[in-house]
Parts: structure tokens; C-alpha cells; sequence
């Protein structure tokens, strides 16, 4: 237990320190919001602070930050560290600093962000990762939290050939369709708040039920620095793929760019994209001790599936009634994070064919193709063996790869301002290692030794940082000719 608070105490003081750093380095004033300035009733909306950051912290928080610490605690009590500084300087970083860049290039989404920075060569092969990321999103986010509902919730099988399975995906995928569809604020800005009473209350439980029952935690200094895991999977690259949302996450660049379209101040960022992310990794630390907890008790094994862990710990944990009240706020979690997953893809391919949004034929012709290909993915994962199997690995491994982007971005935008911009290339270079590696040895990538993946992601990630050091030095170069030349003629 005591590695436990170790790491929450890591992950709040942390959070709250390093913070309060990446605003001091953004330095956000008193200009005009996208929100504020191009207001158009649709997508720039102005909304208050505090709903911002409900949205934001439902929009990320799907169920990688429970599913995910439950598979990545097998690894050991090195989880309770890894997490909440990971958290810190990796995501909570890349939270904060896409939606302030995006709040300052008029609500930009990603997409067009990576163009700015990165350049035309880079923007298509980074559109081709996101829209594929998105489409996975959605798919798995109607699939995990209709089974969740139809086992714990029902009790029923959640087999192929249950009629009830298509009607739950069915009303999921429609509430999708409309949030996609309709105002910001008339749909998700007003139905949140209900979705973040159910949030709090069942991380809430969970976390005073942990002191509660007294669940035994194991300790770093008994286990080791790097647990045996009992398939033997290597704690990196997998792990980090594995703990994905509650870590870093590419996919929470793309929700960051969307409520920067939303924000009244540039200083009310750290509040919602900062401290949301650390809000998430404090949710994927409970769940993670949580799992710790049951499984040294006997309840699940390494082979119980993480949505049943997810049902024996909130029975365990808060009783049937306080049981199903969690697993709803579960539920939640990824259905507030499918909905503008799907909506940040309209605006992605919006943006991208230069297709005004404003329009309800527009937004409905673009939905309307979205929703195909979902729906199709959705019943290929479903009706074949092991086809969610094979979606979830290339969701994470897609998840991870698009904040290797972000960190990209993120790195020449500071280079381009005079900042720090090693906060943003080493956590950057890391992320290269991992999704590197992990292709190269997975059975759904290239399937070559460990040795000779970790040989050559380490070529790959080195060749990363150099190119982005490279790139970024040649562009403040230009941009100061440019200013100078413009600093002349004005004379």
C-alpha cells in the first residue's frame, strides 16, 4: 500500500507543481478565445470553465484508464510509479500544450496544426493515423461499454446471437449519431453533467473502499523494480501501449483541439487540459490497485477478462447496489469518449476538404459516411474470432502513435517561440522507442525477435530526434528572415 500513496501523492503534488511550469513557459493572457472571436453557434460555442473540464476529463477518460491499468498491474507495483510521472510530464503535458497551441491558431484541429508545424509531407500520413484512430475509437467505444451494460448491468451473454447485444449497440450508436450531429451545447454540454456525477461517484467508491476493506497492495521493494509478468510480455514496449489513457494518449489531442473551441480564457487551460489528465491518471491508479487487490485476494486471475475485473471489484468493493452504480459510471466513460471521437472526425475531414460545418446537409453527409464504416468495423469485430482482439491492438498501437505526432508538433511550435522544447522531444523520442518496438515484435506487425526490434526502434527513435532538431532549426531560421525582411519593408 505504501508504493500506492507513494505514487498518489507523486501524481498530485507533481501535477500541481509541473503545471503551474508548462503555463509559466505558454504564458497565457487576456486575448480573445476562438470561443469568443469566431462564435458560431455550432462548434465555437463559449462555455463556462467548470463544464469545459467535464467534458474534457469524460471526453479522455473512456475505459483505457480502467481496462487498461487492469492489464497493466500485472506487471507489478512499478505501475504505481510509471503511471502518475508519466502522467505528469508526458500527458498531462501533451493535453495542456495541443489545446493552448490550438486555442491560439483560432481552434485549429490537429490535423491542420500538423500541417503548420510539421509540414505538407507529414500532414496526409499523420490524416491517414487519425482518421483511422478515430473510426477505431468509436467502434470500440460502442462495443466495450454495450458489453460492460449487457453482462453486469443484464447479466446476460453478450454472444454474437443475442438480439439484446444489436439493440444496445443500437441505441449507443444512435445517441453517437445525434452528438455528432447537433450543437456542442445543446447535446453533450448538457447531458455531461449527469455522466460526471456518475464518474465521481464510482471512482469516488472505489477509492474509499480500497482503505475500507484494507486490500493488500504489494510494495516495489518486495516485487522488484520490473515485475515478472505472467505471460512474460517485456515492460516496455507493452506496457506503455497497455496503460495507454491513463499515461499518454495520442487520442486526447484530438478531444484537447475540440474544447479549445469552447474556452472563454486562455487561462482557465491548465484547469482543463492539465489537471483533467490528471484527474484520469488518478482514475487509472485506483483501478489499478483495485485489480492488485482482488487478484492477491483470489477473486480474478491474470486470465479473468478486464471487464469481468471490472464487475468483481465493484461488487467487492461497494456492495450490489454501490456495484452497479460504478460500473455505470464504467459504462459512461467510454460512451463520452466515442461521441466526440466521432464528432472530432466530421471536423477533421471538415477541415481537411474545406467543407463549411455551419450547413446541416454537410455535417450530415460526412456523418453519414463516418457512421457506415463504423458500423460495418463494429459488426467485423463482433461476428468474427478474435476480431476485437485484433481491433483493440491496433487501436493502441494507432493511440500511441498519433501523440508521437502531437510531441512532434508540440516540440517545433516551441522551438519556433524560443521555449523549452525538450520537454516535448524526450518524452517525444520515448513514445518513438515504444511504438516502434512494439510493431516490430508484434504478431499483428512484423513478428522479427526482441533484440532486433529494440536495435532498430532504437535507429528509428535517434533518427526522430534528429530530423525534428534538424526541422525545426531550418524553420526558425526561415521564420527569421521572414520577420526580418517584413521588420525592413515596414521601415
Amino acid at each position: 500500500m505504501i508504493t500506492f500513496v507513494i505514487g498518489l501523492l507523486i501524481l498530485l503534488i507533481g501535477g500541481a507543481l509541473y503545471g503551474k511550469v508548462c503555463e509559466k513557459i505558454f504564458k497565457p493572457d487576456d486575448r480573445e478565445t476562438p470561443a469568443v472571436r469566431l462564435n458560431d453557434g455550432m462548434d465555437f460555442v463559449p462555455m463556462k470553465k467548470w463544464k469545459n473540464s467535464l467534458i474534457q476529463l469524460l471526453n479522455i477518460a473512456g475505459t483505457g484508464p480502467i481496462l487498461g491499468p487492469i492489464q497493466g498491474i500485472l506487471f507489478g507495483p512499478i505501475a504505481f510509479l510509471t503511471i502518475p510521472i508519466g502522467c505528469i510530464i508526458g500527458g498531462a503535458f501533451h493535453d495542456y500544450m495541443c489545446g493552448m497551441i490550438s486555442v491560439r491558431d483560432d481552434g485549429a484541429q490537429m490535423p491542420t496544426l500538423i500541417r503548420k508545424y510539421l509540414g505538407k509531407y507529414i500532414y496526409p500520413i499523420y490524416n491517414v493515423f487519425v482518421c483511422l484512430l478515430m473510426l477505431l475509437v468509436g467502434t470500440v467505444f460502442i462495443y466495450t461499454p454495450g458489453d460492460l451494460f449487457i453482462t453486469q448491468i443484464l447479466n446476460a451473454d453478450s454472444g454474437v446471437t443475442n438480439p439484446v447485444v444489436w439493440i444496445v449497440y443500437g441505441v449507443i450508436f444512435l445517441y453517437y449519431v445525434i452528438a455528432t450531429l447537433f450543437p456542442i451545447d445543446k447535446i453533450i454540454g448538457k447531458i455531461y453533467p449527469i455522466f460526471g456525477m456518475l464518474l465521481v461517484l464510482s471512482a469516488v467508491g472505489v477509492f474509499i473502499g480500497l482503505f475500507v476493506k484494507g486490500y493488500s497492495l504489494d510494495n516495489i521493494w518486495t516485487t522488484g523494480i520490473a515485475g515478472v509478468h505472467p505471460q512474460g510480455l517485456h515492460f516496455i514496449p507493452v506496457f506503455f501501449v497497455t496503460v495507454a489513457c491513463g499515461i499518454v494518449s495520442g487520442f486526447h489531442s484530438t478531444q484537447s483541439t475540440l474544447i479549445s473551441r469552447t474556452m472563454r480564457s486562455e487561462k482557465e487551460g491548465r484547469m482543463t487540459f492539465y489537471n483533467m489528465m490528471i484527474a484520469e491518471g488518478f482514475i487509472a491508479m485506483i483501478w489499478a490497485a483495485a485489480a492488485m487487490g482482488v487478484m492477491k485476494l483470489g477473486l480474478a486471475t491474470a486470465e479473468t477478462s478486464p471487464t469481468d475485473v471490472v464487475g468483481v471489484i465493484a461488487k467487492d468493493l461497494l456492495g450490489s447496489v454501490g456495484g452497479i452504480i460504478a460500473v455505470i459510471g464504467i459504462i459512461v466513460l467510454p460512451i463520452t469518449s466515442g461521441d466526440t471521437a466521432l464528432r472530432s472526425l466530421r471536423l477533421i475531414v471538415a477541415d481537411a476538404l474545406k467543407i463549411d460545418q455551419s450547413k446541416k446537409t454537410n455535417r450530415l453527409g460526412i456523418s453519414l459516411v463516418i457512421f457506415t464504416i463504423v458500423a460495418a468495423v463494429l459488426v467485423f469485430a463482433k461476428v468474427n474470432a478474435g476480431g476485437f482482439s485484433i481491433l483493440w491492438r491496433y487501436f493502441a498501437w494507432a493511440n500511441q502513435t498519433i501523440a508521437v505526432f502531437a510531441f512532434a508538433m508540440i516540440t517545433v511550435y516551441m522551438m519556433r517561440n524560443k521555449q523549452p522544447f525538450f520537454l516535448s522531444l524526450i518524452p517525444g523520442m520515448f513514445y518513438m522507442f515504444v511504438i516502434s518496438s512494439f510493431i516490430l515484435n508484434a504478431a499483428i506487425g512484423f513478428n522479427l525477435p526482441w533484440l532486433i526490434s529494440y536495435v532498430i526502434a532504437g535507429v528509428l527513435t535517434v533518427a526522430y530526434g534528429v530530423a525534428l532538431i534538424i526541422y525545426g532549426g531550418k524553420n526558425n531560421s526561415q521564420i527569421v528572415r521572414v520577420n526580418t525582411a517584413q521588420s525592413t519593408l515596414h521601415k
